[in-house]
């Protein structure tokens, strides 16, 4: 098994249509790296919970932030173990018939376990996070003050084990159903960014900051 690649086992092996599964690193962290929103897993009291959250990618960590208040933060800090995913909709996939209807897909399933980042190095972790959102907003915005970091939670979530499943192209009917007069095909879909909004409070002219420029064109 390459370094590259993770091991497959029961926990992420693709079962449904297996050809669509993917392990190696590259492709995993690629579909990470297109997102900043995932959902995190995990029990806590026997209660099963999937949370959305920001999150950021460096090398084989990702990284998520939340008040120290939070039930969620607290209890991920202790070391328990998590599932995070992402998934991108790339299209609707309108099939000849309801059952084969799809969509084209990138998604990206992660183990590993939460610990929490030492004081001394959550600025460091909640710039990978703001650069994942918006690339070089950090330092053209005011850095947090004390009391904001006391505040804020930093957790360090080590990609330990992981797999990405992949769907492109277009529909696949039953061979009979391509003789029935129903149309089939593809309807991309993207994300794209609209035009800026100054905030109504700004008290300066300012011109849009590179870092918005760069996504708003």
């Amino acid at each position: 098994m390459s370094e590259n690649n993770f091991n497959i086992d029961g926990r992420n092996k693709v079962k449904r249509v297996p050809d669509r599964g993917h392990y190696d690193r590259e492709t995993l962290y690629q579909i990470l790296d297109d997102a900043f929103v995932c959902h995190v897993g995990f029990v806590m009291d026997g209660q099963p919970f999937v949370i959305p959250m920001a999150y950021g990618r460096k090398d084989d960590k990702l990284y998520l932030h939340g008040a120290t208040t939070s039930r969620l933060m607290s209890s991920l800090s202790a070391g328990i173990p998590v599932c995070i995913t992402v998934t991108h909709v790339d299209g609707i996939v309108v099939a000849r018939s309801a059952f084969h209807s799809s969509m084209n897909y990138r998604s990206a399933v992660v183990f590993g376990t939460a610990t929490l980042v030492a004081d001394q190095n959550k600025e460091e972790a909640l710039i990978v996070v703001s650069e994942q959102i918006l690339r070089d907003r950090w330092p053209e915005a005011r850095p947090p003050l004390d009391k904001e970091m006391k505040a804020t939670t930093v957790l360090e979530v080590s990609i330990e084990h992981g797999s990405s499943k992949i769907r492109t192209g277009p529909p696949k009917d039953d061979k009979e159903d391509y003789e029935q007069p129903y149309w089939a095909g593809v309807i991309p879909m993207t994300v794209e960014y609209g035009e800026a909004i100054p905030d109504p409070d700004l008290k300066f002219d300012l011109e849009l900051p590179q870092s918005v420029k760069q996504v708003v064109g």
